[in-house]
């Protein structure tokens, strides 16, 4: 699949609906959440991506001195993190992987809430890109969540067009909740196996019924 959904894509209708909403995206690892997210975000909404916040947090010079302290220098690169590296490094390991969300979360999530803050203030929608909504307990401040579902074989041929070992999906799965649980949690469902246009039908589709009737 391109990784652009909007690439060539013809201006969308805005979503206007008559109070500005929140709206979450919940999905399992390599479920196109981020492709599905820029999708809603071609409407209007206000794209808060966590992925885009955490590389202007790893960018901070004190939280890379914190992440060298606690890793070792094998994690820097003169351009910064090494996030293949410590990708490898946390996912194998569940108590480093604490480590680096104790440094790298509070701040990530500081600068998510600013932002939602700001969007409230000026009347707009918002969506959240946050891996661990759930888990990270931003899901509270979403009025709408949306599950993006996509077949166990389909996620696995994304994870190796990654370039992901074998094993690294289920790895990555494991430091989340399970996709049923996110499921359950969810009031609206997009199913994303297929190609983009009909990815993009369901989201215009959705934004419409709540652009008619308020969720």
């Amino acid at each position: 699949m391109p990784t652009d959904p909007t690439a060539g894509v013809p201006p969308v209708a805005a979503f206007r609906p008559r109070k500005p909403v929140v709206i979450g995206i919940l999905g399992g690892i390599a479920a196109g959440k981020s492709a599905v997210a820029r999708m809603f975000a071609a409407h209007g909404l206000v794209l808060l991506d966590a992925d885009e916040e955490a590389r202007l947090v790893a960018a901070e010079p004190d939280v890379q001195r914190d992440v060298a302290a606690a890793f070792g220098p094998r994690v820097l690169t003169p351009g910064g993190l090494d996030r293949s590296a410590l990708a490898a490094l946390v996912f194998g390991d569940a108590r480093a992987r604490k480590q680096l969300e104790a440094i790298m979360h509070p701040r990530i999530r500081a600068r998510i809430l600013a932002r939602l803050a700001q969007a409230k203030a000026n009347g707009d929608s918002v969506l959240i890109d946050a891996p661990l909504l759930l888990e990270g307990g931003l899901i509270e401040c979403c009025d709408l969540l949306v599950f993006v579902d996509t077949a166990p074989a389909v996620r696995k041929a994304r994870a190796r067009e990654r370039g992901w070992r074998e094993g690294e999906l289920e790895q990555r799965q494991a430091a989340q909740a399970p996709p049923h649980e996110k499921r359950a949690r969810a009031s609206h469902c997009i199913q994303n196996d297929g190609d983009f246009d009909e990815t993009r039908r369901q989201v215009a589709a959705l934004l419409r019924e709540w652009t008619t009737r308020t969720p």
